[in-house]
C-alpha cells in the first residue's frame, strides 16, 4: 500500500529544476499541488535525510538525480480558496491527482480578474499540457480562452461555460429549475402564494450563469403561478455580498412571504442571516446552489428556513476533471459540456445522503 507522505516527498523531488538550479518553496507548491506548508515540512525532511539542501531563505537545490517519465501535467486555477465550494473542488482535485499518474500544478485567482489573467499566463510559463480554470468572470473568460487557445492548451471551464472550451459544471437551468420547483412547491404548501420573490444574482458572471436563475424562475412559475413583485439583487458571490443585499433590501420593506433563489449556498446562506437579524426570520423560506457542508449544516438546523439546495458534489469534482483532462489528451471524442451529478437536498434527505456528518 501506497504511503501518502512518500508519496508527497517523491513529488517534490521530481519537481525540481534540471541542472542543479535553486527552487522556492512556493515554486515547488504550484508545480505539486500541494500546501506551502506540507511542502516546506517535507523539505525540512528530505533535508535531513541529505536528498536536498537549502541554499538561501526559501531556496532548496536537489542533491540526487531524479529520472521517471514524464507525467501529465495539468494546471488548475482555484476561484477562490476563501469559498467553501471552491476548496472541496481544490481538495478533491489534490486527492484524485496524487493517486494517479499526474502532476497537478495549483493556483489561486483570489476571486480576481486581474489576478486570473496572471495566473493563466504562469500556467503557461510551467507548461502545462490541459489547464482547467475556475472563474466566473464573464468579462475576461475570452481573454482566458483565446489564451490558451493560441498556446495550444486545452482548456477545461469549471462553473462559467466558456466558448471555445470543455465545460464541466452544473447545467445552469436544470439546476436551477430543480431548487425553483422545489421553493415552489414549499410555498403553495405552506402560504398559498407570495408577495416577493428576491433574486440573489452575480452580475460578473454574466448571461450564460444567469440561466442557472432563470431557469430557478422558471421551476417556481410551475409550482406556484400566481404573480408576485421580483426583485434582483447582486450578492456579489459571497455571504458578506449576499446579507449585506439582502439586509438593505429589507430594511425598507414589509412583505410576510419573501421566497429567495439564490445563485449559490454563501448567497442563501447570507440572505437568511439578513432575516434572521431582523427578527423576520419566519417570513421567508430560501433555496440555495451547490450543496456546500456549511448549507448542509443549516439544513439539519430544526426548523430552518432553508428549504434546500442543489448539491453538485464538489467533493467528487477531483475524479470527474482528472479523467477529463486524461481523455482530452488522449483525444477521445467528448461533448462539448459535462455536467455533474445534481440533487435537491433538504432537511429530510440531507442526513441519508451524507450520513457520517454530524448534526449542529
Amino acid at each position: 500500500m501506497a504511503v501518502d507522505a512518500v508519496l508527497r516527498a517523491c513529488r517534490i523531488l521530481e519537481s525540481f529544476p534540471p541542472d542543479e538550479a535553486v527552487a522556492r518553496v512556493q515554486d515547488l507548491a504550484a508545480r505539486t499541488g500541494l500546501h506551502k506548508a506540507t511542502v516546506s515540512r517535507l523539505l525540512q525532511t528530505l533535508e535531513a535525510a541529505g536528498f536536498v539542501e537549502r541554499v538561501d531563505r526559501g531556496g532548496y537545490r536537489c542533491r540526487i538525480r531524479v529520472t521517471r517519465p514524464r507525467r501529465l501535467r495539468i494546471g488548475y486555477a482555484s476561484q477562490n480558496e476563501g469559498s467553501l465550494f471552491a476548496h472541496e473542488v481544490t481538495e478533491s482535485l489534490r486527492r484524485f491527482a496524487l493517486q494517479g499518474d499526474v502532476d497537478l500544478l495549483f493556483f489561486d485567482n483570489c476571486y480576481d480578474p486581474e489576478t486570473t489573467v496572471k495566473n493563466a499566463s504562469r500556467m503557461l510559463r510551467e507548461r502545462v499540457d490541459v489547464a482547467i480554470e475556475f472563474s466566473t468572470f464573464d468579462s475576461i473568460s475570452q481573454v482566458l480562452a483565446s489564451k490558451f487557445q493560441q498556446a495550444g492548451v486545452p482548456l477545461i471551464s469549471v462553473d462559467l461555460p466558456t466558448p471555445g472550451t470543455t465545460f464541466f459544471g452544473a447545467n445552469n437551468y436544470e439546476a436551477g429549475r430543480m431548487a425553483g420547483r422545489a421553493l415552489g412547491r414549499w410555498a403553495k404548501q405552506h402560504w398559498g402564494a407570495a408577495d416577493e420573490i428576491l433574486q440573489i444574482e452575480l452580475a460578473a458572471g454574466g448571461p450564460l450563469l444567469q440561466l442557472r436563475l432563470m431557469g430557478a424562475m422558471a421551476g417556481l412559475r410551475e409550482m406556484l403561478p400566481a404573480p408576485a413583485n421580483v426583485v434582483k439583487l447582486d450578492g456579489e458571490n459571497s455571504f458578506e455580498g449576499g446579507r449585506r443585499a439582502v439586509r438593505s433590501h429589507i430594511r425598507s420593506r414589509r412583505a410576510r412571504r419573501t421566497l429567495v433563489l439564490a445563485m449559490n449556498d454563501p448567497n442563501a446562506l447570507g440572505a437568511l442571516s439578513a432575516f434572521q437579524a431582523a427578527g423576520r426570520e419566519q417570513h421567508c423560506a430560501v433555496v440555495g446552489q451547490g450543496g456546500t457542508a456549511d448549507a448542509r449544516q443549516e439544513l439539519r438546523r430544526p426548523g430552518t428556513r432553508l428549504i434546500g439546495t442543489v448539491a453538485y458534489f464538489p467533493e467528487r469534482y477531483g475524479e470527474s476533471l482528472v479523467r477529463l483532462a486524461l481523455d482530452i489528451v488522449a483525444r477521445k471524442p467528448l461533448p462539448p459540456a459535462v455536467y455533474t451529478r445534481h440533487r435537491l437536498l433538504t432537511p429530510k434527505n440531507v442526513g441519508k445522503v451524507y450520513p457520517a456528518e454530524p448534526a449542529p
